[in-house]
């Protein structure tokens, strides 16, 4: 390994594709901050739409399948990445996935490179095989956890597991209404058909798949329209394919419930930030726990009221009554009470949400905060993996 590895290692993270999410999100700022440092940001995946910003953040891609699941796939990448480690000078392999986990895991017992892992999400252990695979996410040294319901999540399951707990961050100089233009947020609302509209929008930002909520968000539409008596709203999901099964799902659900005047599938969005300027209430809907809860954290730092599910991470994220407000999962007609109490709020306590919003993800969750302390746990992994 390389002797100046305390100062500016060369990480090789793994992520199965670079197309949209926390995982992509979190690999490109680790990336940028890391080359940034005088390091070198290695990323083995197969690509995906977030490439030019791997790119300009200085990382470099290595186009390789490690999403792979099968045994053979997994021992096929494993080689090809310790011969890259080799090439390359990696110190650390950095695992965000389980399939590029396995594979990591064994490049890194080849080569003695160290092994790091990011546990990003509730892998579920409801077949027999499951916990063992699941379970290569558990040899990083350390686990990064993305919140403490995930470290704890980790704990009970994994209590060999050494972990860190380093929450996601907001690129607040990207995620800030002054830095979002008029002109973004029109371009949005043209496109979007929100020009002539003076309605509220009501924004779920998310892939579309069900466990994201986006049928309850429907329903609590209806829901909504009950309570006001008018549709005097715009209900508008954004992320995903709508034109895949669930997309068409959730288009029938709309017209049957009459509710095409008001709730729109928007498709994927390259603007979050101006999305999330447009929006009057920013929603986080999902079924399960989320392991962090990114929509709420932005929506906090663009100083919308946030209405989430409550349990994960977004207990973290939100602080009910002060930052947003959290309601059942799964409860259609709590998520439209909680949209309501979002809508009704006034103008001073409206500011007041924005203000105590911006601020907890400006204390507890910006872009520098979590870059640091993963860039701190790259020096030390690399300088034991020397030692040892």
């Amino acid at each position: 390994m390389r002797a100046d590895v305390e100062r500016a290692p060369t990480v090789l993270q793994l992520t199965p594709t670079l197309e949209s999410g926390g995982v992509e999100r979190g690999t490109v700022d680790v990336a940028a901050a890391l080359a940034a440092a005088g390091g070198t940001a290695l990323v083995a995946s197969a690509g995906g739409r977030m490439e030019p910003a791997l790119a300009r953040a200085g990382g470099r891609l290595i186009r390789l399948p490690v999403g792979a699941k099968a045994p053979w796939a997994i021992r096929r990448n494993a080689r090809r990445l310790a011969e890259i480690v080799a090439a390359e000078g990696v110190d650390v392999i950095h695992a965000r996935s389980r399939a590029p986990a396995w594979a990591g895991w064994l490049a890194a017992r080849a080569t003695g490179a160290a092994f790091v892992t990011t546990w990003h999400g509730v892998y579920r252990e409801n077949a027999p095989l499951k916990r063992l695979y699941n379970g290569v996410m558990a040899k990083g040294r350390p686990v990064i956890a993305v919140s403490d319901f995930i470290a704890e999540h980790v704990r009970v399951r994994h209590p060999e597991a050494e972990i860190v707990t380093i929450p996601r961050g907001v690129d607040l100089a990207r995620f800030s209404p002054e830095a979002v233009s008029g002109a973004r947020t029109a371009a949005l609302a043209e496109r979007w058909g929100l020009v002539e509209s003076p309605r509220p929008v009501v924004l779920l930002p998310g892939r579309l798949t069900r466990w994201k909520g986006q049928a309850v968000f429907v329903e609590a539409a209806a829901r909504l329209r009950e309570i006001r008596g008018a549709e005097d709203f715009s209900f508008l999901m954004v992320g995903g394919e709508i034109d895949g099964a669930f997309g068409r799902e959730l288009s029938a659900a709309i017209r049957r419930a009459g509710l095409g005047g008001c709730v729109a599938l928007a498709g994927h969005c390259d603007d979050m930030p101006a999305a999330l300027k447009l929006a009057s209430v920013v929603v986080s809907a999902s079924l399960e726990p989320e392991a962090f809860g990114r929509v709420a954290a932005e929506g906090s730092a663009m100083g919308r009221p946030v209405v989430a599910t409550d349990h994960g991470g977004a207990r973290e994220t939100v602080a009910d009554g002060a930052t947003g407000f959290l309601v059942r999962p799964g409860d259609a007609a709590a998520l439209a009470a909680g949209v309501e109490r979002a809508l009704s709020l006034d103008e001073s306590a409206a500011a007041h949400m924005a203000s105590a919003g911006r601020g907890r993800v400006r204390q507890r969750f910006s872009l520098e905060a979590m870059t640091g302390a993963t860039l701190e746990v790259y020096r030390r992994a690399a300088a034991s993996a020397r030692r040892a």
